[in-house]
């Protein structure tokens, strides 16, 4: 196996194990052996857990950004942007949903550095979300772009997190509950 396949076979499988154990209570050793490699190996890659965590959610946060770029850059008007980013934010999150709840439930249990990137994150999407309301709602002050790309992203946050233990609740009945609030509260400021 190549360096960069394994060290992604050991990302998965890390992401996993924090999101059934919790960051405190999965172990390297764990970890390792689901991997089927040695201990010395996952510090030779990341220098500890706390570098494989940060490793798990750069990783995250450059695939969250890839696959809601790409869908909204599909969009064929300003609502379609909208609803395309908000499908591919909650079919995303689908794809991590026991480490996204580790992080937004238990926030306690991760070093501090993980509370950094969460919110690393939630400024990179910030400026994709300002971007797509310029778009949506062309007559909006900046400072009520700022607010609603802020309630977006948490509104996005809280969804998903509300979705983990209601499996009937879709990535797409997700993206339309956000496009419908988006619509309404940002109506005084669309194109008329």
């Amino acid at each position: 196996m190549s360096r960069p396949e394994r060290e992604r076979q050991m990302l998965d499988v890390a992401e996993e194990v924090f999101g059934e154990r919790g960051f405190r209570a999965a172990s390297m050793e764990e970890i390792a052996e689901r991997c089927g490699v040695s201990k010395p190996m996952l510090y030779e890659y990341f220098g500890s857990k706390d570098g494989l965590l940060q490793a798990c959610m750069a990783r995250s946060k450059a695939e969250l950004f890839e696959a809601t770029q790409r869908a909204m850059a599909d969009g064929a008007d300003a609502e379609d942007v909208l609803w395309r980013g908000m499908v591919a934010y909650f079919e995303f999150i689908d794809g991590h949903a026991p480490t996204f709840a580790l992080l937004m439930r238990q926030p306690v249990d991760t070093p501090p550095a993980a509370a950094e990137a969460v919110e690393d994150t939630r400024r990179q999407q910030s400026a994709l979300i300002a971007g797509g309301i310029r778009i949506f709602a062309p007559e909006a002050p900046e400072a009520t772009v700022l607010a609603y790309t802020e309630i977006i992203i948490g509104g996005c946050e809280r969804l998903a997190l509300w979705r983990t233990g209601r499996p009937e609740v879709t990535a797409q009945d997700a993206a339309r509950h956000m496009t419908d609030f988006c619509r309404q509260g940002l109506a005084p400021y669309m194109p008329r």
